[in-house]
């Protein structure tokens, strides 16, 4: 893994990548400041972490776009599964280098703070805390980008289905204002899941038989519950969609709250993604 980390720091630092990404970071995290901080005379530096938002929903799929699909475009993953190491380690150690690439540029942002400190009252326990927050929001949407990788070849291929994925996810919680609430509209929409679901399942797993059986019981129990009390479906879809967004649950931290179960559901999204990105290199090396 170590060896496979330091492979990938050599190449994101002797190309123009981890440049060109940081320098886009920190230019929405300057002229946030420039907008919140300097011009509106704000102390709240969380504050521009939240504009910042917007900004990952494009930059991060550009540094993940190439991270698997260019092994594969190469043909190097061959060599990759030659290796004596598990291909658990080889996801792990891509994934580290691509943390250490959005690690530096907020190292630097990390300085804004204390620089702002010095000219007036800074809340730091509160920025550094959204800080924090927005690192490992960050290294959620990075698993996802590098799982969205695995899955083709082609780069241009994979940021194109990256931004969409991660735009949905950024505009869920006004999304849920607009579709139905109705317990029959939840529960057809769950069924509409499942069957998505199922097709990952086959695709992941090449099994139809595993696919359709956790589709059907899945569409059985929806079915069973919906009968049996309706009422628990009633403004579920929209619930859910709320739930799922990463960027929701990182406005709790601007608003000064540091809430541990944001922490673990990104932590949980992130081994999650990881572990579907084992599985889709898994897949390609038994074929």
């Amino acid at each position: 893994m170590i060896a496979v980390l330091k492979h990938e720091l050599s190449g994101y630092f002797h190309s123009l990548t981890a440049y060109i990404f940081s320098a886009f970071l920190l230019a929405f995290v300057g002229i946030g400041a420039l907008i919140y901080n300097i011009q509106s005379a704000v102390a709240n530096f969380e504050y521009v972490l939240g504009y910042v938002c917007l900004g990952l929903v494009v930059i991060i799929p550009i540094l993940t776009m190439r991270v698997i699909a260019e092994e594969r475009k190469q043909k190097t993953d061959q060599l990759l599964y030659s290796l004596p190491v598990r291909t658990s380690q080889i996801v792990v150690g891509k994934y580290l280098a691509l943390l250490v690439v959005y690690m530096v540029p907020l190292c630097i942002a990390a300085l804004y703070p204390l620089i702002f400190a010095q000219f007036g009252e800074v809340y730091l326990l509160t920025s550094y805390g959204s800080l924090f927050a927005f690192f490992v929001m960050g290294a959620a949407l990075i698993a996802i980008g590098t799982f969205i990788s695995s899955l083709t070849e082609n780069q241009g291929f994979a940021a194109g289905i990256a931004i969409p994925v991660i735009l949905l996810n950024y505009y869920s919680v006004t999304l849920a204002e607009y579709v139905s609430a109705t317990a029959s509209g939840s529960a057809v929409s769950m069924i509409i899941i499942t069957v998505l679901l199922g097709f990952i399942i086959r695709y992941m797993t090449k099994n139809q038989n595993l696919a359709y059986g956790i589709s059907f019981l899945i569409m059985l129990a929806v079915v069973v519950l919906y009968f049996v009390d309706s009422s628990k479906f009633e403004g579920l879809l929209p619930d859910i969609m709320t739930k799922l967004s990463l960027f929701e649950r990182f406005y709790t931290f601007i608003n000064g709250v540091f809430d541990l179960t944001a922490i673990i559901y990104y932590v949980t999204v992130i081994v999650f993604f990881l572990f579907l990105s084992v599985q889709s290199l898994e897949k390609r090396r038994y074929n």
